[in-house]
């Protein structure tokens, strides 16, 4: 006799333990099919244990400078073993944070891994091999992505890594090649250089964070050629040579080949979602370029069947997997949700300098033809942020000049990961550059710094 659901949820990550509590909380009997841990890449491999190693970088980088604040601290070295065990510590303690809700919400773990086998029923197989149908009106994908991986540069999980082992090493390497400049390449980097290692970045575009603003770009490469990193853009891995203690890295760049020596390669050029033995080609859902073919509350073409998260359409983040995850299940559940704006999803990297914006960039504004007023206010001129020693950076704000919608703002500096949430709720009430402007911030704080751009962009600045 099948185990029946309303709702099979398959991947625990933030799309799907997410969509699962809220078909819980409206009142549908709901049942998640993990293979690993509870919460998925992003909680175990991904957004948090990352953010633990990038505030071990950060506190070590404090202490260096700690005679800049006034304080005199004896020579400080790192651990890396305890900062790799204390990241790790931090998912293990999210990840149980995920049990405790799923007890809560009465939701059911089943261990394993789901293949659908004909509509309204899932074949989970577990560790030992043993097989099990499970039946459910709705079921949900949510499987998520890995590392991609170039042909000339196979992952071996040694000398050649992608973001799993960057993760666990073992050893600190003395020298490390980064190979690819998105989020997750950028905040290696970072990190690594912060504990000391020297990092080589290698980006085949002619900016690093190609996907953000280009001023915020031409930003991020001097603050880390300043911190040491040393950044290659408009150049490409041809080779690496493995067959020494260490690595021999040919790079193609404008100037001809070179080759750059390091313990060990980070490959950080992308992802690949996760859609292999999934049963899709059996039951007939459609797929295109790597990712399921869904409606605007993600519906497959097969009934009963939806995906979302990294294997739909859209920017591959948490938050957005979250948010189609929600939509989805009030979808199902009969209310009528709003189609997700894919337009006002904020970005964020969690280097040092930080990074996040939303919206168009002023590039793509002015390919679009729009008529627009631009605002700039750097963090050189905020009392908190030289307060804080952190001066790099600034806040970009870009309004439509005719109407004053809010077209996009792009920001880099200390906590801006904390600022951009202002202006995704801005954006989602229509609001205009002038209610920024008359909305009154408090100082001293970093925040007010978007205040001032957008006075910037109307001439009405005060502290420029």
């Amino acid at each position: 006799m099948a185990s029946k659901y309303d709702l099979i949820v398959v991947g625990s990550g933030p799309g799907g333990y997410v969509a699962a509590i809220r078909a819980s909380q409206l009142g549908m009997k709901v049942g998640v099919v993990e293979k690993a841990e509870l919460g998925g890449i992003c909680l175990n491999w991904g957004c948090i244990p990352t953010k633990a190693l990038l505030k071990s970088a950060q506190v070590f980088e404090y202490i260096q400078h700690a005679k800049d604040y006034g304080i005199n601290v004896a020579e400080a070295s790192a651990d890396f073993g305890a900062v790799v065990a204390r990241s790790r510590g931090v998912a293990q303690g999210m990840s149980k944070g995920i049990q405790f809700l799923f007890r809560k919400n009465k939701i059911d773990h089943i261990a394993g891994y789901g293949k659908l086998k004909a509509p309204g029923q899932l074949e989970v197989t577990s560790e030992d091999g043993k097989a099990e149908i499970y039946e459910a009106a709705h079921i949900i994908l949510a499987t998520g992505a890995r590392s991609r991986e170039l042909p000339n540069l196979p992952i071996d999980g040694k000398k050649i890594i992608g973001y799993r082992q960057a993760m666990v090493l073992e050893q600190q390497p003395k020298k490390l090649v980064v190979v690819g400049s998105g989020a997750i390449g950028i905040e290696f980097a970072y990190f690594y250089n912060a504990m000391g290692t020297e990092v080589t970045v290698v980006e085949f575009l002619p900016n690093i964070v190609p996907v953000e603003d280009e001023e915020v770009s031409k930003q991020l490469e001097k603050s880390f050629k300043k911190a040491g990193i040393n950044v290659m853009t408009s150049s490409e891995v041809l080779s690496v040579d493995t067959s020494g203690e260490g690595c021999v890295v040919t790079i193609k760049t404008a100037k001809g080949e070179v080759t750059v020596e390091a313990d060990v390669v980070l490959s950080a050029v992308g992802i690949q979602t996760n859609l292999e033995n999934l049963g899709l080609e059996e039951l007939g859902v459609a797929v295109e370029r790597g990712r399921v073919i869904t409606d605007d509350f993600y519906r497959t073409n097969v009934p009963g069947v939806y995906a979302i998260g990294d294997i739909v359409k859209g920017p591959a983040l948490a938050h957005v997997a979250s948010a189609e995850g929600i939509i989805c299940v009030e979808a199902i559940a009969g209310h009528h949700p709003e189609p997700l704006d894919y337009k006002n999803i904020p970005g964020c990297t969690y280097c040092f300098p930080e990074i996040a914006s939303v919206g168009y960039t002023e590039k793509e504004c002015r390919e679009l033809g729009r008529e627009i007023k631009v605002g700039k206010f750097p963090f050189s001129a905020s009392g908190k942020a030289s307060a804080g020693g952190n001066k790099d950076g600034f806040v970009k704000v870009i309004f439509d000049a005719k109407y004053g919608e809010f077209l996009g703002a792009h920001m880099i500096g200390a906590n801006v990961t904390e600022m951009i949430a202002e202006v995704v709720v801005a954006r989602k009430l229509e609001t205009t550059g002038h209610e920024i402007i008359k909305s009154v911030h408090p100082h001293p704080t970093l925040s007010e710094a978007v205040m001032e751009a957008a006075a910037a962009a109307y001439g009405e600045v005060i502290h420029l």
